[in-house]
């Protein structure tokens, strides 16, 4: 045994040496043959085989040693419910048992408000789906909208994508399966790439009337439910009658637009991005609140440019924007009557407009 383990300790030791790699899995392979082969060939070995078991036989006996959890003090008792999502949505009759030819993988994904959310992995279904062009609303569009307001609320649907029928035909290929079930959904699932699209066009088609005079309609942000078209909202995320409220990712208030604290905390905390992926995310965060950053084309102008390299431009960018970001200024809404003074944020090596 002596031998065996010698000869394995300087196997090991070789293991970067790219020579002698092929050679190292070779021998290493001859070594736990030998082991095994040499072990039960021993008696000592073959009088207690049932210390040696393929499966742990159940809750092990008290030791001398307890593994233990302190948590710190002043901490609640924690308790999560189960999770019965499809157990749910079967009792409700928003999914069905499946023989569709169809199928994605599921996972689960916790919300803010610590339920459940299931997910569809339907990419490869995404990519044969024939796009619908139904235009979303510009976020611009609708803070002009939002002109001569004083007093705002907010009415989000409870489970909004689930208040929408699929077509019985299209049902098929909303199927997907977990270990032991087939499923199919009967009502609009989310990550489906035409969802968002075709939500939009029921709340339009439903708020039609009322569109561009006291209603705005986003996905996630209804702000007026008719009762007689039974959609309905969820009460702890619906808020009423505020002088200013969280919209889009903004803090829009009678005469003024601010950014969000939340997110821009999301934006100061963000580790240095370390490749051409995080980059991305990040400018697409940060991006979203270029309207508030003067100049703010030439000052990514590093980490666009150099997506696939991390030097110290790119790095001094990076923190330049986080820091203008925390000082963003207040916008206005704008006035019908007054003039406006449209300002180009345009340089020799960056190009863009507020």
């Amino acid at each position: 045994m002596r031998m065996v383990m010698r000869l394995k300790l300087m196997v090991s030791e070789a293991v970067g040496q790219p020579v002698l790699f092929q050679k190292f899995k070779l021998i290493n392979y001859f070594i736990r043959v030998v082991q095994l082969s040499w072990l039960i060939k021993i008696r000592t070995v073959c009088e207690f085989l049932d210390v040696f078991p393929k499966e742990l036989p159940g809750l092990p006996p008290d030791r001398e040693v307890e593994f233990g959890t302190e948590v710190y003090h002043g901490t609640t008792s924690i308790s999560i419910p189960p999770y019965l999502p499809l157990q749910d949505l079967l009792d409700r009759g928003f999914i069905r048992p499946s023989t569709s030819p169809w199928g994605g993988p599921v996972l689960f994904v916790k919300k803010k408000d610590g339920s459940i959310r299931l997910c569809i992995d339907y990419r490869q279904l995404n990519k044969v789906t024939i796009k619908n062009k139904y235009s979303l609303p510009c976020i611009d569009d609708l803070f002009d909208q939002l002109k001569g307001a004083f007093v705002f609320s907010k009415i989000d649907l409870r489970s909004g994508y689930y208040q929408l029928k699929v077509k019985e035909s299209d049902v098929p290929k909303t199927a997907f399966r977990t270990r032991c079930r087939h499923i199919e959904f009967l009502v609009m699932p989310f990550r489906l790439t035409n969802a968002p699209a075709a939500f939009m066009d029921l709340m339009n088609q439903i708020f039609q009337p009322y569109l561009d005079q006291f209603v705005v309609v986003f996905i996630d942000d209804i702000l007026q439910i008719l009762c007689e078209k039974q959609l309905y909202g969820k009460l702890n995320k619906c808020e009423f009658w505020l002088s200013e409220i969280v919209f889009l990712g903004h803090v829009v208030s009678a005469n003024e637009i601010r950014v969000y604290p939340k997110k821009i905390e999301a934006i100061v905390q963000w580790k240095a991005p370390k490749n051409m992926s995080e980059v991305h995310s990040f400018l697409g965060l940060a991006g979203y609140y270029q309207r508030f950053v003067n100049g703010f084309s030439k000052i990514v102008l590093p980490m666009t440019k150099l997506l696939q390299k991390n030097d110290d431009q790119c790095q001094e960018s990076f923190e330049k924007l986080k820091q203008m970001l925390t000082e963003a200024p207040v916008l206005t809404l704008p006035k019908s009557g007054k003039d406006f003074i449209i300002y180009s944020d345009a340089f020799l090596n960056g190009l863009g407009v507020f």
